[in-house]
C-alpha cells in the first residue's frame, strides 16, 4: 500500500517558507506602489489636491505616462479624481485614506535615504 504525500495546505512550513511569507506584505506593498512614477505622483499629492497640469509640471512625467499612472492609482484606490465640468473642465486629484496612509512611509524612506544614500 502506497502512502500519498500530505496535502500542501496541511504541510508544515519550512523556516525559509515562513520567513518568505512574513515578507509577503512588504513585497506586496512594493509591487503595488513600487514604480518610480507612482511613487513620485503619490509623493506630490501629499500636500493636497492638484490638477492634472500641476502634477505634470511637478512630476516631470509626460501626459501619457501621468495619465496611465493616475488611472492605475485611482483603480487601486490610492487617489480620487474629482472632475469639474464647468468651463474650463478640470480634473483634480487627491489622496484617499489608503493613499494618505503612505505619508509616514515616505517620511521614513526619506530619512533612510538622507542617511544612507548621500
Amino acid at each position: 500500500m502506497t502512502t500519498q504525500p500530505p496535502d500542501g495546505d496541511t504541510e508544515e512550513k519550512t523556516d525559509a517558507e515562513q520567513q518568505n511569507s512574513d515578507l509577503c506584505n512588504v513585497v506586496g506593498a512594493v509591487e503595488e506602489i513600487g514604480t518610480e512614477w507612482k511613487l513620485i505622483t503619490l509623493h506630490n499629492l501629499r500636500d493636497g489636491e492638484k490638477r492634472f497640469n500641476e502634477l505634470k509640471r511637478s512630476t516631470g512625467a509626460s501626459s501619457y505616462t501621468l495619465s496611465r499612472v493616475l488611472d492605475d492609482l485611482e483603480e487601486k484606490g490610492f487617489i480620487d479624481n474629482r472632475k469639474e465640468l464647468e468651463s474650463p473642465v478640470a480634473s483634480y486629484y487627491s489622496l484617499t485614506e489608503k493613499g494618505g496612509d503612505l505619508c509616514p512611509v515616505f517620511e521614513a524612506l526619506d530619512g533612510w535615504g538622507a542617511e544612507w544614500l548621500e
